[in-house]
């Protein structure tokens, strides 16, 4: 299954992260971007799904929510190793993100929100 990392210049800096599932683009803003380095946590709020198309946008969003430019950071397969209602757990195989990573439900920061913390 694919996978994107849209870095996003909209009305402040964030990455968006896309996980083809279920026939969809599930989506998280990341807005400090992914974690790097083993057991570093990222908020990740969760967002509508998008088409699976929009994983290889670039370019303008000229106006409305979003409004800015959108450049794919990174993009590549992905594994899926564990999923339910709290936590779906992965392994990226992009050139600049890479391993093994876990979302995790973080209903304390508030609706839809995650964490997204580097395993290995």
């Amino acid at each position: 299954m694919k996978f994107v990392i849209q870095e996003h210049h909209a009305r402040r800096l964030h990455y968006d992260l896309r996980l083809e599932m279920d026939g969809v683009a599930k989506s998280w803003a990341l807005p400090k971007g992914i974690p790097r380095k083993k057991g570093e946590k990222r908020l990740a709020i969760q967002v509508e799904d998008h088409s699976v198309d929009y994983m290889d946008f670039e370019g303008e969003i000229e106006e409305g929510y979003g409004a800015g430019t959108v450049k794919i950071w990174d993009n590549g397969e992905y594994q899926l190793l564990n999923r339910d209602e709290k936590e779906i757990k992965i392994k990226l195989h992009g050139v600049k993100a890479s391993g093994t990573y876990v979302l995790i439900k973080f209903p304390k920061a508030g609706e839809n929100r995650w964490l997204m913390i580097k395993l290995e």
